[in-house]
């Protein structure tokens, strides 16, 4: 028996010996088949013979440059942050685990189309691989990568429509009282990042008679790094990819571009349930009937010192989607797009479509759910989809707010096409904008009206950058692609402030004389009032400015208005004469106060600077940093750099705002700029950690290096991963 046992032994770490050498032998077939060029910014061009080698080495050159970032994302998607970072993950983890079950993704991945299942391999051999010849990279959590974990994460933006759904409701709702003492702070979707801004460009506005594009998002700071990837199977992309994903999400190919820009076409739905136990289950009241919930086990792992403890959770769905909290004794169920395997290849497809008759019938596959989309093509199309997964829906219903879940007629009915949408092609005035603003303003006076859609298509409302964009598109000709950066990317107006300032000094010259505020706040307003409404390192104004708004915002958010108002004008009009002079005199004594006199440039304030490469950056007075003219979205700014003070600074350091910026021109070849928060890498030891930043605070963009001949005479390293 004991021989038996040692013979069955042997056998078994022969067969996995024998295993792990097949995977390794797989991966250095993918390598030999791979080539990586990194250029003078670092920049990782890769060439492989068929895109899933391509797949294989733009995942290799990903986590060479940050792996910390790649694996975070999965263990996000894969709701096991709390296995890392303990009890506090808790219910973040539930809320990915509502959709991300194990045994139905894997079941996904395998009825997967071949040419997908492929590319999925390719993805996991490449971390893999890297591990294997990086030993001493040691993950946090997840030590091997499988295929179908690429399924998990297929959405691209910055805020998936998972992570609408609030932890605070889940715990009060899930919660058997064990970890009450748990508290989460909600995002604020109205904070930074505010969303994009994507500009499209028709031939006839143009010196050279191309397209344009400017992709522009607002993300947090090095959330996505710059990479091209070829193959001899007709795959060109070049963009920006989220770390750890294997397709480009903003970018271009030789033929055309894409930008996603947040919006509020409704894709989400909450529906209210009336709920009873029978039969000693919980049933919900559709129409005349009562269905019985689906029941399913939720187990979460969390750390504790240095082991593992384990909460089981029984989540309940109805055919709307999973309960994520109670509300007036009724239960509340939302609904969401699930379609894991169509977003992957939606999202892959369209970096290889050549026209614009192919990238809508990737359009038409409806799962890029919380983004409308900016296109231009080399055949001079421009076009605009407002959102792209829209459900039908009863409009005698308030679809902004939770609606009746027991009545069958609030149940979804089927998709809106294309052409229900918010769509536009070719518009007679040459351009296109959208910058996360009221899309019945995306070509001006030229715009679709808002009365022939349906409420629920578009809650977007307007905000100063839409009416920047608006005014300086409106007068364009002649365009370069650098002008396209420099007159309409980066145009310094801050629109926010025009209605503003005028009712400030109003409020000011009614003060009567006894009143010591006014000779305290005579300079001051002097400058503001003579201010160009321009941000600029230089200016004062801008100073001034921001520092006011933020104060008036804080009496503004107290206020009650109606959801579709513009802030700025309801800013300038509902406030009172009082609330706006107290704001400003506060405004004058923190200038004052944090940086010596109110008579403070904005580039003393508003700082660059890169020394960690934590995902919660640090920032530190002491060291070195670099000024910066643009300024928080908000306020209208089309470059935007959103910053702040921190516990222990008082200058204010940028972690959120432009981040990949690329303007591309198509003619006959596609010519690109492009431009990066601090650099391509990760590594603080690195030369590319920081080689873009002085570029970056200026504007400078630097030329994109797309034809293989342009790569060869710029590149400064060629390998083969692992080798």
């Amino acid at each position: 028996m004991f021989k038996k046992s040692l013979l069955l032994l042997v056998w078994f770490a022969f067969i996995t010996q024998a295993h792990a050498q097949s995977e390794i032998q797989k991966w250095e077939q993918y390598a030999q088949n791979t080539e990586i060029i990194r250029d003078q910014w670092g920049i990782p061009h890769i060439y492989g013979k068929t895109d899933a080698d391509a797949v294989f080495g733009m995942i290799y050159a990903q986590c060479e440059d940050d792996f910390n970032r790649v694996e975070t994302n999965y263990i996000n998607a894969m709701g096991r942050m709390a296995e890392v970072e303990g009890i506090s993950q808790l219910y973040v983890d539930l809320r990915m685990k509502l959709y991300i079950d194990p045994i139905v993704v894997k079941k996904e991945y395998e009825d997967s189309p071949k040419w997908l299942k492929d590319l999925m391999d390719a993805w996991a051999a490449g971390i893999n691989y890297y591990l294997h010849t990086h030993p001493e990279v040691k993950p946090k959590l997840i030590t091997k990568f499988e295929p179908w974990m690429a399924l998990t994460f297929s959405e691209g933006s910055i805020g998936g429509d998972i992570e609408t759904i609030s932890p605070n409701g889940l715990k009060a709702f899930y919660d058997n009282k064990a970890h009450a003492y748990l508290t989460y702070t909600e995002r604020d979707w109205e904070e930074e990042p505010k969303g994009s801004n994507g500009f499209a460009i028709a031939p006839k506005l143009t010196q050279s008679g191309n397209a344009m594009l400017m992709i522009n998002p607002h993300t947090s700071f090095y959330f996505r790094p710059e990479v091209h990837m070829v193959s001899e199977a007709g795959l060109n992309a070049y963009g920006a990819v989220t770390w750890g994903q294997f397709f480009i999400y903003q970018g271009f190919n030789e033929y055309n571009g894409w930008m996603h820009t947040s919006a509020k076409a409704d894709a989400i739905d909450h529906f209210a349930l009336i709920v009873e136990m029978r039969d000693g289950k919980y049933h919900y009241k559709f129409g005349n009937d009562w269905r019985p919930f689906i029941e399913k086990k939720i187990k979460v792992s969390y750390k504790v010192d240095n082991n593992m403890a384990e909460e089981e959770f029984t989540a309940y769905y109805s055919h709307h989607g999973p309960v994520i909290r109670e509300e007036d004794d009724k239960w509340i169920a939302i609904a969401l797009m699930v379609e894991r395997e169509k977003a992957l290849t939606q999202s892959y497809n369209r970096t290889k479509t050549k026209n614009h008759e192919e990238f809508k019938a990737n359009m038409n596959l409806k799962t890029n759910s919380s983004n409308s989309t900016v296109y231009a093509d080399r055949d001079g199309t421009i076009a605009y989809y407002h959102g792209n997964f829209i459900p039908v829906r009863d409009p005698q219903f308030d679809w902004r707010n939770v609606v009746d879940g027991s009545n069958p007629d609030t149940d979804w009915k089927g998709l809106h096409d294309i052409e229900e949408m918010i769509y536009i092609e070719n518009p007679a005035n040459g351009w296109i904008q959208h910058c996360n603003s009221d899309p019945f303003n995306a070509l001006g006076i030229d715009s679709p009206l808002r009365e022939d859609y349906p409420p629920y298509i578009a809650w977007d409302t307007e905000n100063a950058r839409g009416l920047n964009a608006v005014r300086i598109l409106s007068e364009i000709k002649d365009l370069t692609l650098d002008r396209l950066i420099t007159d309409v990317a980066y145009e310094p107006t801050l629109m926010a402030f025009k209605p503003m300032i005028p009712a400030l000094a109003q409020a000011f010259r009614k003060l009567p004389n006894s009143d010591p505020r006014k000779e305290k706040l005579k300079e001051p307003i002097g400058v503001l009032a003579d201010w160009d409404l321009k941000t600029g390192i230089h200016s004062v104004g801008t100073s001034l400015a921001v520092f006011w708004g933020n104060q008036l915002m804080a009496e503004g958010r107290r206020m009650e208005r109606a959801w579709d108002t513009y802030i700025f004008d309801f800013l300038a009009t509902e406030t009172t004469d009082e609330q706006k002079i107290s704001a400003f005199e506060k405004a004058v004594e923190r200038l004052a106060e944090d940086f010596g006199s109110w008579n403070t440039p904005w580039g003393e304030i508003n700082r660059f600077q890169r020394v960690t490469n934590e995902i919660q950056g640090k920032f530190y007075d002491e060291l070195p940093s670099l000024p910066v003219g643009y300024n928080s979205s908000l306020w209208g700014s089309l470059a935007a750099y959103g910053s702040r003070a921190y516990p222990n600074t008082k200058k204010w350091y940028g972690n959120v705002g432009n981040s990949f910026v690329a303007a591309v021109e198509f003619g006959e070849k596609v010519k690109a700029k492009s431009l990066l928060a601090g650099g391509q890498s990760g590594n603080p030891f690195s030369p590319h950690f920081v080689d873009q930043a002085e570029m970056y605070s200026k504007g400078e963009f630097k030329e994109v290096s797309y034809y293989r001949d342009d790569v060869l005479k710029n590149a400064r390293v060629i390998y083969k991963p692992g080798f």
